[in-house]
């Protein structure tokens, strides 16, 4: 015998045998599982994707990078060499 139990207010309902015994939900079907196997693929791979993407961007800024410091430290050189001597 299946006793269905309503909460008021609430959309859930409680299955309970007479004994009191709370009855386990149905396993998932197989296209249920299939479609939760592929939502964890793309979940993965558009975090790979993400990952590749800024791993790119920071390897594309390493040259920018050595630029930038090859230009600040010859602006700090000139400078040096303009700067009077006191010696």
């Amino acid at each position: 015998m299946k006793i269905i139990i309503q909460r008021p207010g609430a959309d859930d309902t409680i299955d309970m045998t007479v004994d009191g015994q709370f009855i386990s939900p149905p396993p998932p079907s197989l296209a249920d599982r299939i479609f939760r196997a592929a939502v964890m693929v793309a979940a993965i791979a558009g975090a790979v994707a993400i990952a590749a993407l800024a791993l790119w961007f920071a390897i594309a800024l390493i040259p920018v990078l050595l630029v930038a410091g090859v230009v600040a430290w010859a602006a700090w050189r000139w400078q040096l060499w303009r700067m009077p001597r006191r010696f």
